[in-house]
């Protein structure tokens, strides 16, 4: 493509072929950005306009107040005007004398090139950091600009950004870059969306408006009306299409089937050993509330509950509901070991009821697996517990009418997809140990309805929880002692399989150490390398207790129920997350015995990681660590929805816009439920296709 010659060619360039690019045209279509810049940016996630348009800055620069050089201050920021007196090169530094009429200071620029450019009686603009050398004010290698008659400084007297640039592109070409755009390209691209009723109700500026004061603030109150215009954008476009996917579903979905409790729900209840907390019993009408509808929307429930609260009995009394009401059930989980354990329970549960319950798991035998998909298909088994296997092409059922997800953030919403396809739209109850933050249900999850379970079971013990340094470690070895005294079992977690990974504690050289400090304690090691047949053994023995110590990476932050491990020493606890601090510690404290959660720390552990074992120490709220976590982490990483894009928010902050947040929801049910087509908002469509269609897989047209 031809290098455009000038601003006017290029207007015209803009508005002719406007429609062909828009706003998703390459960076390539600017002045001066060949493959070579191209190549620069594209290492910033800088692909088209769109990106340059919203590639916020970090920082702003206040550079429209002028300062005397007599009131320059050691380590503050200044703009000021003045007259150079007497400048030198000396080796490889320029040094120069300014006066303006309060004051002379000294500037030192670290390169000769500078004096190449100054003379004695130049008028120039700076823009620096003052400090002090020798009892008197000097700055450093200031930012400047030569001044010319009858040309206003562009150095000064304006907010500048400061975008994060690389060693492959400046800063300053990355803002001619983004002027480019904005100056002759903006108009055609940034077409407004939002309903005019909306702008108007809240007094928001144009979508145009707010991405040029983005870049070129006037002042604080406008740049942030910019900023919350750009915000709500992203939350009522994420509502929107939530709505409107929920809407194709009612209108176009198979009606779900009738699912009632009766006698083997009864059954099972009647067989329990202990009273259900109130949490559980409130969740369950919940749940049965949904499945006994008479619309054609099939459960789609969210099941929150904290470690140990007593989610499964939960889901294994929809499980009965749905076989009294003549379906098939299936249950799935993340790993091959947790899903056996479910089995083994259901079974426990199901056997003396006369019901068939089988596991199908990737590891079982090709003949064992036949017997099973076959029985599967005649309607034999009532309900099939696994792990991805079930997602597989042959798995077939008789009628499956409800989908269990255990740990639902680990599964991909087009894995969670295959496996309720191989129904007609059967209900689905999620279950996850990771409190989500409401503010994340409210935008991400906005499409399911959500139970809480937030009472523990009676007789549960707190864990204790408390932090270590590395000197310690003779009263850490005092702990294990007691512990192992006990015939108590006990995990130690490592961030790393190897020594070499930034210099963290790791699996292979703490087991060679530990066994040498505990020849008679029988040590075993865990880790992702090993093949599934090694893992699974291990945790097995694990489980039986012929292994008293599991030294071991995070493959066990979903694991067993192991009531006789009493003791959870995590290495380099800094490096983890909350939520998975808070998963770790669960795998302990699950048997009647006191339990303890030894959080080590090293000199790896960082201000943000002591923070987050200070915080571990002092709670064992999951919802409470999950909004602490939220705050630190953001929200893709907490609820394991980044690698969908659901939570690529340029703007929006989860965090702070949660007023934002709640507007834009209420919006969006306005909008969608008086035009559920958008037929009238033409542009808003477009918008919400192009930026969230595959994401969310909506199923409408522009």
């Amino acid at each position: 493509m031809a290098k455009t010659k000038s601003p006017k060619f290029t207007t015209q360039f803009a508005k002719k072929f406007a429609t062909q690019f828009a706003i998703e045209a390459p960076v390539t279509l600017l002045e001066g950005v060949g493959s070579k810049t191209a190549g620069a940016l594209a290492k910033l996630n800088i692909h088209t306009l769109e990106d340059l348009f919203f590639y916020v800055p970090r920082r702003y620069e206040d550079r429209r107040k002028l300062t005397p050089l007599k009131n320059l201050i050691p380590g503050q920021n200044f703009c000021a005007i003045a007259k150079v007196i007497d400048c030198e090169i000396i080796h490889d530094r320029t040094e120069a004398v300014i006066s303006d009429e309060t004051n002379e200071i000294k500037i030192v620029w670290f390169t000769s090139k500078i004096g190449e450019f100054l003379s004695n009686g130049m008028n120039i603009a700076l823009y620096g950091q003052a400090s002090e050398f020798g009892g008197r004010i000097q700055v450093s290698h200031p930012k400047f600009e030569i001044l010319r008659k009858n040309k206003s400084p562009t150095l000064i007297g304006n907010i500048v950004p400061i975008y994060s640039a690389s060693s492959d592109i400046t800063q300053n070409n990355i803002i001619k870059i983004i002027n480019q755009a904005l100056d002759y390209y903006s108009k055609d691209c940034l077409i407004e969306f939002l309903p005019q009723k909306i702008l108007d109700k809240y007094g928001m500026m144009s979508f145009h408006d707010a991405i040029m004061e983005m870049h070129r603030p006037h002042d604080n109150s406008t740049f942030i009306r910019a900023r919350n215009r750009l915000a709500f954008d992203e939350l009522f476009l994420l509502q929107c299409g939530i709505l409107l996917r929920r809407n194709f579903y009612l209108r176009f979905a198979k009606k779900s089937i009738t699912i009632k409790p009766g006698k083997y729900y009864e059954a099972f209840q009647k067989s329990l050993k202990f009273e259900m907390t109130n949490a559980q019993k409130r969740v369950i009408k919940e749940i049965f509330k949904d499945l006994d509808n008479n619309s054609s929307m099939p459960m789609n429930r969210l099941l929150q509950g904290d470690v140990g609260s007593g989610k499964t009995l939960v889901a294994f009394s929809a499980i009965l509901a749905a076989i009294d009401s003549g379906v098939q059930a299936a249950f799935m989980a993340p790993t091959e070991i947790l899903a056996g354990q479910h089995f083994i329970k259901l079974q426990k549960s199901l056997e003396p009821l006369g019901l068939r319950a089988e596991l199908l798991t990737g590891s079982l035998k090709q003949s064992e697996k036949n017997k099973i998909l076959e029985s599967l298909e005649n309607g034999e088994i009532n309900i099939i517990v696994g792990t991805h296997s079930i997602f597989a092409e042959r798995v077939k059922f008789k009628e499956l009418g409800l989908v269990i997800i255990d740990e639902q953030h680990r599964f991909g919403v087009l894995q969670r997809n295959a496996l309720t396809s191989k129904g007609i739209a059967p209900h689905v109850l999620s279950m996850t140990a990771t409190p989500i933050p409401r503010t994340i249900v409210m935008s991400v999850y906005g499409d399911l309805e959500v139970s809480v379970i937030d009472e523990m079971p009676p007789g549960r013990k707190k864990i204790k929880t408390i932090s270590l340094f590395p000197q310690q470690f003779n009263e850490l070895k005092k702990i294990i002692r007691q512990e192992i005294s006990k015939n108590h079992q006990i995990y130690w977690v490592c961030p790393t399989i190897e020594e070499g990974e930034r210099g963290l504690s790791a699996v292979t050289s703490r087991y060679d150490e530990i066994t040498k400090l505990f020849p008679d304690v029988k040590i075993a090691m865990l880790h992702g390398q090993m093949s599934g047949d090694e893992k699974n053994n291990i945790m097995k023995n694990f489980s039986d207790g012929k292994i008293h110590m599991l030294i071991s990476t995070i493959v066990i932050e979903v694991g067993v129920d192991v009531p006789n491990a009493t003791l959870m020493i995590i290495e380099d606890a800094g490096q983890f997350g909350l939520a998975q601090l808070h998963q770790l510690r669960g795998r302990i404290g699950r048997g009647q015995a006191e339990s303890t959660c030894v959080l080590l720390e090293s000199a790896a552990t960082t201000e943000e990681g002591h923070e987050r074992i200070s915080i571990m120490t002092k709670t064992s709220d999951g919802f409470e660590l999950s909004e602490a976590d939220l705050i630190q982490r953001g929200p893709g990483e907490v609820c394991g929805t980044h690698q969908h894009g659901v939570t690529d928010f340029r703007i929006a902050d989860l965090v702070r816009d949660v007023k934002i947040l709640k507007l834009a929801k209420n919006e969006a049910n306005e909008i969608i439920t008086q035009d559920p087509e958008l037929t009238s908002e033409t542009n808003l469509k477009k918008e919400l296709l192009r930026r969230l269609a595959n994401t969310l897989e909506l199923a409408i047209t522009a």
